[in-house]
């Protein structure tokens, strides 16, 4: 079945237990994470991720983890990213076999009109698809204002309207802002605060200066300038969540962007697909990252970066030395091609 942008909050907040696959596409791959962690929320399920490659050796493969019980029991959701054709014989085995335990969510790109895993999904009514598109405009507000109230925030339209601005709209780096202002503000579900403008000038995205050159800098693999510029930040150690949090954005900005490569798009189209989101004196050296990083290695990098950030986070005082070491060992992995 086809999902509508109107039915597909409630379809995955209120999982239908009839359905055993969901495919989120479509050129936000934010949105479909998003969407995808909202189900498993909803189920309260643990991640089970199974490789594409994988499942085109071994088609009926998919059906046994979708019926396999989790190691400490309840609930998995088996999850498949990035999603490709090889995965279409394992998602017909799996929609025209018999009842399972646990759902399976893809997460693709853009997907033709002709793709046979999309006319499988669509067709089936144990499965569901759902295309997503950025947001704009008040319907990227929602967005935030929608995020933030799961966070404990309160967001007027105003302030909903800076913080997508300076998001470029983009959902995951919308939620990764609004958790940092969550925890700036001591807000949470069961004590939720007002979100204004001094907390966003006071951590939020546009105010967190040049620190993106870092990590372009650690994701080129330019030790030599990298070094350079850790030098130059100021001590005390106040510039690294800041860091941090640059890199994250240029993570999230490349892993779809590198998975569309490795689904077959030409490395000239995907950047062309970046259009607006990267400044163009930026663009050959973003070229040159994703064609130095493959999906798996960015992958690991952002949960390196991820558990960074908490250790940061929740540091008395940010070290300075763990975020220069981190830098340096992710431009020595991105010389390793």
């Amino acid at each position: 079945m086809r999902s509508s942008k109107q039915a597909i909050g409630r379809a995955v907040d209120q999982p239908n237990p009839q359905v055993r696959f969901y495919l989120f596409h479509g050129p936000d791959g934010a949105q479909s994470r998003g969407l995808a962690e909202r189900l498993r929320e909803a189920l309260g399920a643990t991640k089970f991720t199974v490789l594409a490659a994988a499942l085109k050796s071994d088609p009926v493969s998919l059906a046994d983890e979708a019926s396999a019980m989790s190691l400490f029991g309840g609930k998995r959701l088996v999850w498949i990213e990035p999603a490709t054709k090889d995965i279409e014989d394992a998602v017909v085995a799996l929609l025209d076999g018999p009842e399972t335990e646990n759902p399976v969510v893809a997460i693709a790109g853009q997907l033709p009109r002709t793709s046979g895993l999309l006319k499988a999904v669509e067709s089936c009514p144990l499965a569901l698809a759902f295309a997503a598109y950025a947001p704009e405009g008040q319907e990227a507000e929602r967005m935030v204002v929608d995020l933030g109230r799961r966070v404990g925030l309160k967001i007027s339209g105003p302030v909903a309207a800076r913080i997508a601005a300076n998001c470029s709209n983009d959902q995951a780096i919308v939620a990764q802002e609004l958790q940092k202002f969550s925890l700036y503000v001591d807000a949470s579900s069961h004590s939720p605060k007002e979100l204004d403008h001094e907390a966003i000038d006071a951590v939020g995205v546009d105010s967190e200066g040049d620190f993106l050159r870092l990590a372009d800098l650690a994701l080129s693999g330019d030790v030599a300038g990298l070094t350079l510029e850790l030098e130059r930040l100021p001590p005390g150690g106040a510039a690294a969540i800041p860091v941090v949090r640059s890199l994250q954005r240029r993570l999230l900005m490349l892993a779809p962007a590198r998975a569309s490569v490795e689904r077959g798009e030409s490395p000239d189209a995907v950047m062309t697909s970046l259009g607006k989101s990267v400044f163009w004196k930026d663009k050959p050296q973003i070229a040159r990252m994703l064609s130095n990083w493959d999906a798996e290695r960015l992958a690991r990098v952002a949960e390196r970066t991820g558990q960074l950030e908490r250790s940061l986070i929740f540091s008395p005082a940010p070290e300075q030395a763990a975020l220069g070491e981190e830098l340096l060992a992710i431009a020595r992995e991105a010389r390793r091609r």
